[in-house]
């Protein structure tokens, strides 16, 4: 194993906050897109320690509203996000000690809600299908919160002036410092602006000849604006922390030479290869700028270096871009003719596991209640004799009953209905018009459909063919 030479080696930190920045650039492989010749740099912004580029501009936000007295101590820090700032801003506020709210769209992964809450941050989610200007928008419910609660302080990421400035003095600094000033080419998305605003910027001053490439997602209105200065409606799109719907004030379209336009399915089937390709594990929005800055890169030299961000980490992405099931659910995989599919075709990827007669019920309940196995199939010998009686086990656990000492054999019910997996996806439909829930035989396993995954699972589904 190759050790980190000592001068390499960052110093003690006296806090979290001291390890914002200093994030490393990879090059990527020769010939991980045949077409590209020239050089292609990564900047890993997702080793940041919340796990995303974000950390910058919450940390730089936050010590500026300090210095102006805009947030106070015992103050509370108010912020709509898209996910990354809102867990930026609640690392930062741990470290220093302040109250948080954070308001998120319920679009966003489950992964980025539950690590916001981890921080301590009370998060408030609101729904994503409202347009920029209905009440119950998130940067409007943030907006509402702020200035109802005393001593609140919104940050209003998306025209915050030191949104842009902290890029444009820590990151294209460092980015301009690791390529030794030659960059000819600089490759990013917009969501708030900041990123490509403030390193743009510094590129144009430091690098006069560097191009600046803004991407954006189908359904954003940035790139039409930036080519038109026309605002025109927004639509949907599923990857997180890019585009807008409204013209971000720390959004500087003059440092922009050119925009290009990416979709949700090039965005994530391109995080997933870089993870299996390089072993660089990023996200979403980091699909989405590398599918944007290969696009661009084809047609570049090959003595050009072209460097892009990758903004945040696959981990807050497991339940969307790396889970089989949503990219399925969602048409960015090749879904099944509804002539040949079977019910192994609707199944998703879940927990499985069975219980033996002589287990404990205390057992059963932990593999039904903690990690969602339901129904859960009793088996003896190779044969079937049940399901794990739910009811009976909560009944027991109302009254105190002790578990641990009764078994499975004494708490089990007839099993619903058994299909099999090679059976028709249309036998899984009729038998669940009547059932919850059934059990689906794979040779000598069992797995469970509901009506909740067919909700998601039939979409899969090609009727056209």
């Amino acid at each position: 194993m190759e050790v980190t030479p000592i001068s390499k080696l960052q110093p003690i930190s006296s806090n979290i906050l001291d390890a914002v920045g200093n994030t490393p650039m990879v090059r990527l492989p020769a010939g991980f897109d045949p077409e590209v010749k020239c050089e292609v740099l990564l900047k890993l912004e997702f080793m940041n320690p919340s796990g995303s580029i974000k950390d910058r501009i919450a940390l730089h936000m936050v010590r500026q509203a300090e210095k102006s007295g805009k947030l106070k101590k015992g103050g509370r820090i108010v912020e709509c996000s898209s996910g990354n700032t809102g867990a930026g801003l609640a690392m930062v506020a741990a470290a220093l000690g302040y109250d948080i709210t954070v308001v998120i769209p319920d679009k966003m992964s489950s992964e980025k809600i539950a690590a916001i809450r981890g921080w301590g941050a009370d998060v408030v989610v609101t729904p994503a299908n409202v347009g920029i200007e209905d009440r119950m928008h998130y940067t409007k419910v943030a907006g509402r919160i702020a200035a109802e609660t005393e001593g609140a302080w919104w940050p209003d990421q998306y025209h915050n002036p030191d949104n842009t400035d902290a890029h444009y003095q820590f990151t294209a600094t460092e980015i301009f410092a690791q390529c030794d000033g030659k960059i000819d080419h600089f490759v990013a998305g917009a969501g708030t602006g900041g990123t490509i605003s403030g390193i743009g910027r510094y590129l144009k001053e430091h690098a006069p000849n560097c191009k600046v490439v803004g991407v954006d997602p189908v359904g954003s209105v940035l790139a039409h604006y930036w080519k038109t200065r026309e605002l025109i409606e927004g639509g949907s799109y599923a990857v997180e922390g890019v585009g807008e719907e409204e013209v971000p004030r720390a959004w500087d379209v003059s440092v922009i030479d050119d925009y290009l336009v990416v979709n949700d399915q090039d965005s994530f089937l391109m995080a997933r290869k870089l993870a299996r390709a390089t072993g660089i594990f990023a996200g979403g929005s980091s699909g989405f700028n590398l599918a944007a800055t290969l696009r661009y890169a084809r047609n570049l030299p090959a003595d050009a270096r072209v460097v892009t961000v990758l903004p945040d980490y696959g981990k807050a992405y497991l339940s969307k871009v790396y889970n089989d099931d949503y990219l399925r659910d969602n048409n960015y995989l090749d879904g099944v003719s509804a002539n040949s599919a079977t019910i192994g075709d609707l199944c998703s990827i879940k927990n499985t596991a069975t219980l033996s007669a002589n287990d404990t019920v205390t057992w059963g309940i932990r593999q039904a209640g903690e990690r969602q196995v339901r129904p859960l199939p009793v088996i003896e010998n190779d044969i079937l004799l049940g399901i794990f009686d739910e009811g009976k086990a909560i009944q027991l656990l109302t009254t105190g009953t002790d578990t641990t000492s009764m078994l499975v054999r004494e708490c089990y019910i007839d099993a619903p209905i058994v299909l099999d997996v090679a059976q028709p996806w249309q036998d899984a439909t009729a038998a669940l018009n009547n059932h919850d829930s059934v059990l689906v035989k794979d040779g000598n396993s069992y797995s469970s459909l509901s009506r909740n995954d067919l909700l998601r699972s039939l979409t899969r589904l090609n009727h056209k063919n």
